[in-house]
């Protein structure tokens, strides 16, 4: 198969999320001997033409001159690019701006988007952006051939809110299981004295709910907290919690090794994304046996089950930070988490479900219904 990956900054992974994933997946694709594509912006710092066997297109990105607009620039140029590739599918992952451009997609190419999360209720977005994300939602069930969902919840939502089918198939992870202590010495921690959370620090990630209750806690423990802080919420949340010295704000963080053992070797890995679906984080915390502490909601449910702690309000977050935790509890949470990655989500298995669902409409002579 010829596929074409849309709707990332690029890869190797240096952002977010759908990066991480079409790194991933395309690997994952390219090893089994598809040819595979994934559109790079132009600010990309790698700037090879072929990473590990993915082929990487490099398309103008002006969104740090002019803003938010630039990224439908870039979108519509990636798919304008598109249309002279002959690709047999293309995989767009999310629609935000580029839903906007769906009619120009090349009609000879089966249309795929992955719907992400409930963009339209970040609370971020003033109302007039957010009614813009229902329609450009509205957009994307319209101009896809397919759509694909990484959660049930998602999965719900779009035949209900649509009448439209969609493919689930969630996120992947890997498993880690060699966890080495010299990596906390280089932060001064000790294993299970601190505890921890990863995030773009945004207001539906509930990082102030998180923090607040760290602030109203009586354990003397560190608490980490990795994520860029450059936009304004993230100012917000420093200027309002770094006079607290147990919480730490450590910036972006991208090397698997740091970070898997950070969440391994943490007393509690808090998650506070709300508004998502399948959330690549939080597959990375039960693959790296991290015991969660989870936002109450639907998507994080579908995940955990019983197999992690809850929290709703600041109040929540306090009372967990200030009840000990059993070791027999943290062994059953591990070892319950760790049977669904194994069975679930290892990346293997989730590469596997995307090339036999590919497979499987190109051979069934699925054609476009744009």
């Amino acid at each position: 198969m010829r596929i074409a990956i849309l709707g990332t900054r690029g890869i190797p992974n240096n952002y977010g999320g759908f990066e991480q994933f079409a790194e991933y997946l395309g690997i994952g694709l390219a090893d089994a001997g598809h040819e595979v594509y994934v559109y790079c912006g132009s600010d990309h710092p790698f700037r090879e033409k072929i990473y590990r066997g993915v082929n990487l297109i490099h398309i103008t990105n002006p969104e740090k001159r002019t803003g938010t607009w630039g990224q439908f620039i870039y979108d519509l140029l990636c798919i304008l690019d598109s249309r002279s590739r002959k690709f047999d599918l293309i995989y767009q992952l999310g629609y935000t701006s580029s839903s906007v451009w769906g009619r120009l997609l090349p009609g000879r190419a089966l249309v795929l988007t992955n719907m992400d999360g409930l963009e339209w209720k970040r609370t971020k977005y003033s109302p007039k952006v957010r009614r813009f994300l229902r329609y450009a939602e509205r957009l994307a069930v319209k101009t896809s051939d397919h759509l694909v969902a990484d959660s049930v919840g998602i999965q719900a939502y779009i035949r209900e809110t649509y009448g439209s089918d969609s493919k689930y198939i969630p996120y992947g992870t890997n498993l880690f299981e060699a966890p080495d202590p010299a990596v906390l010495s280089r932060y001064g921690l000790e294993s299970y004295r601190y505890s921890m959370l990863i995030a773009r620090m945004e207001p539906e990630n509930n990082i102030s709910t998180i923090l607040e209750g760290v602030k109203r806690s009586e354990s003397p423990d560190p608490f980490l907290v990795i994520g860029s802080t450059e936009n304004r919420y993230g100012a917000e949340l420093v200027k309002n919690f770094s006079g607290d010295k147990r919480i730490r704000f450590l910036g972006s963080e991208y090397e698997m090794t740091i970070l898997n053992n950070l969440r391994y070797h943490a007393k509690l890995y808090f998650h506070g994304h709300s508004v998502g679906g399948t959330n690549p984080s939080l597959l990375e915390a039960i693959g790296s046996q991290a015991m969660v502490c989870a936002h109450q909601n639907q998507f994080n449910w579908h995940i955990l089950g019983e197999d992690a702690l809850y929290f709703e309000t600041p109040g929540d977050v306090t009372a967990i930070l200030d009840t000990p935790i059993s070791q027999e509890t943290r062994c059953a949470f591990r070892k319950k988490n760790l049977d669904k990655v194994k069975t679930l989500y290892l990346w293997p298995n989730i590469v596997s479900q995307y090339e036999n669902y590919f497979e499987g409409l190109l051979a069934s002579g699925s054609d476009s219904k744009r």
